[in-house]
């Protein structure tokens, strides 16, 4: 198996993603294939003089797609960019995995027009796992689709399941709609439209609406929103944690006293602090196209990349691409024959 790193995505590319790389490798058995500017890449992997690097292959791509560009322009006019480059050797093989924190929406158009999408399955997802009381929920879309409509809204249902069913193992996960109100009738026309068509999809367990409040309750498993609602969650989440974090450690500095009993609850802040660090939960894989795909985020440091590895290599090792399919194949068929 092989996991291919977009060497040149992200704001800390390259010097943060090859010492990702160099960290990760003793926690992964896959072979590592960087694509970039293989000077740059070159320059970077020479400081780390005292480590194996035979699993480390290297697959030159000369240019970048910026953040700024039109992602369906820039995938069309920067054919040797280092996330085209990648995208092509993931494509069709199931045994390789990608990992970029570059362009979201060239990853996602990338994804969708190189490496095709899942039968049944309009548009894409990007799943991120937030962490709740009793394990993770399912946050889909989380930012690969601004503006949706109820059919995505619904697909982001059935590959959210088809996920929790393959991966965590959940036999009925249960789905909810992330809404400005728990009653059936609130929300935007998107919403409320959305409520009654996941309400009569057969094939998904749907809870009902779920307020923001609520998601980190585990009152759902698969929580489904558009990509700017999603986006906007996870974002205010890790900037709430990182203020949470920081006023903590801000109050246990405050006097002797409270950094004399700091010291008799370390290993539980350290735990707190885990679960608040989003670098250390690895990245959000792209749900709905025909490959192995993790988007991490666009100011990931060495820990992000160093845990997304150990992600793909379990996405690949799990066959999870295949196992949604055909969980997506089995939700889809029990709604046709309703029908």
């Amino acid at each position: 198996m092989k996991i291919v790193i977009d060497a040149m995505g992200g704001d800390n590319a390259p010097s943060q993603i090859i010492k990702g790389v160099i960290d990760g490798l003793p926690s992964c058995n896959a072979q590592i294939v960087l694509v970039g500017r293989q000077a740059d890449i070159e320059a970077e992997l020479a400081k780390y003089e005292n480590v194996d690097k035979n699993r480390i292959s290297i697959v030159n791509a000369s240019e970048v797609i910026d953040n700024n560009e039109s992602p369906v322009f820039a995938l069309r006019r920067k054919k040797d960019s280092s996330i085209v480059r990648a995208l092509e050797i993931v494509k069709n093989d199931y045994d390789a995995a990608l990992i970029s924190a570059g362009s979201t929406g060239a990853l996602f158009a990338g994804g969708l027009l190189l490496c095709g999408r899942l039968e049944g399955i309009e548009r894409p997802a990007l799943a991120t796992a937030l962490p709740a009381k009793n394990g993770a929920s399912l946050l889909l879309d989380s930012g690969a689709n601004v503006d949706c409509d109820v059919k995505n809204l619904v697909e982001f249902a059935v590959l959210g399941s088809a996920y929790m069913q393959t991966v965590f193992g959940m036999e009925n996960p249960r789905v909810g709609l992330i809404n400005n109100g728990a009653e059936e009738k609130k929300g935007c026309n998107l919403t409320k439209e959305a409520f009654q068509a996941l309400k009569q999809q057969s094939g998904i367990n749907f809870c009902g609406n779920v307020e923001p409040r609520d998601i980190y309750d585990n009152v759902a498993d698969v929580l489904v929103c558009d990509g700017f609602v999603g986006n906007t969650i996870l974002k205010t989440s890790e900037g709430m944690g990182g203020y949470i974090l920081g006023s903590l450690k801000t109050e246990l500095r405050s006097s002797k006293k409270a950094t004399f009993g700091a010291l008799f609850v370390r290993k539980s802040l350290n735990k707190l602090k885990d679960r608040f660090n989003y670098e250390k939960h690895g990245g959000a894989p792209l749900l709905g196209v025909d490959a192995n795909i993790i988007k991490i985020h666009g100011s990931s440091k060495s820990s992000t990349v160093q845990f997304a590895m150990i992600q793909a290599e379990k996405m690949i090792s799990g066959n999870v691409v295949s196992a949604i399919k055909n969980n997506v194949q089995k939700i889809l068929s029990v709604q046709n024959k309703s029908e």
